[in-house]
């Protein structure tokens, strides 16, 4: 820990040898702000649950009544932090094999605004938190997921091509969405503020997946039962980054009032009641809800006749949670037959290596539809130089 930032300036410094450690060309970035931005107005005065509702929010982190109560803030924004990161250090060599312009740009603009986010929670560590607050920025730094030790086991698979990448931004940013949107009510005022410009930037990570997704089936050349398997590689991993089931951590953010539930703000007006013991559980459910959703709009776009794509259950393929490790179908029924006919499902229903082998003969081919850049996307130069 020799470069503990003591200033931001300091800590912008070691950002900058993070980028070149991990491979990051910062021309990549194009004319991208990397900036610290805060919306006040949609983060609210006044704290709007849990046991100190209707208190004014807490501006500074010594307002915040606890030291748990401050030590959970750290622990969530390091946590958001991490990811961002992670997925920089997962994506940015996907932009030498990108299928095409418009595809560079995508991945080069996600990237780009991946590392605002995690300046954004860096700073907050940084502005608000003390020396401990230094030394978790710092470690944002530190960490990497070609490494595998970055926070969340999600953040450290290997992304080796364009189709992980898809259905990546398809379910693992949109589980991002759900997170910011969950924290966009906290009693700490710094951090919801800074949840409004972080949504607005992700949505552009999800409409990439799903676009994405939408063109690989319109061309028609990645099988549809390989494809089936991508998504239930990575909607599994999603399902497991919403936490453990009972979460006892989950609970006291909310009693604290440091985060809520997904649309706190129009489940109080609609005065639904909260279950403080499933709020993981909850929260799952409405992301799951809306992935079957989007999936369902990905299945309209295929020929006909073809088998519906579908969106794996809740208990298929967890390593958290009740279901940790559990032989559940994609349908959530226990599987009855033996270790050996488990296998053989798992093997017909997740990437194998045969399908690795097999998308290294179909990228050489035109497996995507082409995507026209805007005026705006090339003046950018976002990914220009890649």
């Amino acid at each position: 820990m020799d470069n503990l930032p003591s200033t931001w300036e300091d800590w912008i410094a070691n950002f900058g040898d993070w980028q070149d450690r991990v491979g990051f060309d910062k021309s990549w970035l194009g004319d991208f702000d990397l900036s610290i931005q805060f919306d006040w107005d949609r983060a609210g005065d006044v704290i709007e649950f849990g046991d100190y509702e209707g208190r004014a929010k807490w501006e500074r982190s010594l307002q915040v009544p606890h030291q748990s109560m401050r030590d959970a803030l750290i622990s969530m924004i390091t946590v958001q932090g991490d990811t961002e990161f992670a997925s920089v250090e997962q994506q940015r060599h996907l932009l030498a094999t990108a299928p095409t312009d418009y595809d560079r740009y995508a991945a080069a603009r996600i990237m780009a605004e991946e590392q605002r986010h995690g300046w954004q929670m860096a700073y907050l560590l940084m502005t608000y938190f003390g020396q401990q607050g230094r030394r978790e920025a710092q470690k944002l730094l530190e960490r990497n997921a070609q490494d595998g030790d970055r926070l969340l086991g999600a953040f450290n698979r290997p992304m080796p091509h364009w189709l992980d990448f898809f259905c990546y931004t398809m379910f693992v940013d949109r589980d991002g969405k759900f997170q910011l949107g969950m924290l966009s009510t906290s009693a700490f005022r710094p951090l919801a503020a800074s949840m409004g410009p972080m949504l607005k930037e992700e949505s552009f990570h999800l409409g990439t997946g799903s676009n994405g997704l939408r063109r690989v089936i319109k061309a028609g050349v990645i099988p549809l039962d390989m494809l089936q398997r991508y998504i239930n590689k990575w909607a599994s991993t999603a399902h497991d980054l919403f936490g453990v089931d009972a979460s006892s951590s989950a609970h006291w953010a909310y009693v604290w009032g440091i985060k809520g539930r997904w649309d706190e703000r129009k489940k109080l007006d609609a005065g639904n009641q909260v279950n403080k013991e499933i709020l993981n559980e909850e929260a799952r459910g409405h992301y799951h809800e809306e992935i079957v959703g989007e999936v369902a709009k990905l299945s309209k776009y295929l020929p006909e006749g073809a088998t519906t794509l579908y969106v794996p259950h809740e208990n298929f393929n967890r390593d958290i949670g009740v279901a940790k490790r559990q032989k559940f179908t994609v349908e959530g029924n226990v599987f009855e037959g033996s270790d050996a006919e488990w296998d053989d499902y798992v093997y017909s229903h997740l990437p194998t290596k045969e399908d690795e082998e097999s998308l290294k003969e179909i990228f050489e081919l035109e497996w995507i539809e082409n995507k026209p850049m805007s005026t705006r996307q090339i003046e950018s130069g976002i990914g220009a130089t890649a």
